[in-house]
């Protein structure tokens, strides 16, 4: 698509300033829950692009603000990419592998909403050791 004019390109912003307030929301308050897709090559081409594009998408149309979704590089387990971590404020990280944009849904409702993490998604971790 060509933009031809400043208000076409304004217009285009506005369009998609709540994608945008979703990616930099600045700092994390307290009550933030926070998604961090791995956005490194091995996960790119695994599909994270189109991952990090439904939690955003359907985060927006659920004006979900209490969430910030943040592309992130490497997350170390390329084995599994997509890497998708959801931290929720007083809990543990949970660290999902293959997380396919068909998979974003459930794990909004069931562990973002819900509160229960998706056992069948989880890659166990140690986030203890050094």
């Amino acid at each position: 698509m060509k933009i031809k004019s400043l208000d076409e390109l304004r217009k285009i912003r506005e369009e998609h300033s709540n994608q945008v307030r979703l990616r930099e929301h600045g700092e994390v308050a307290g009550d933030k829950i926070e998604v961090l897709i791995g956005m490194a090559t091995c996960g790119i081409s695994s599909g994270a692009r189109e991952t990090l594009n439904a939690f955003v998408n359907t985060l927006s149309s659920e004006d979900m603000d209490n969430v910030k979704v943040v592309p992130v590089g490497c997350i170390g387990y390329c084995h599994s990419e997509p890497t998708v971590q959801v931290n929720i404020p007083g809990q543990k990280p949970v660290l999902y592998g293959n997380v396919k944009e068909n998979k974003v849904r459930d794990i909004i409702e069931k562990h973002i909403k819900g509160g229960k993490p998706i056992e069948s998604l989880i890659l166990h971790v140690d986030f203890e050791r050094a």
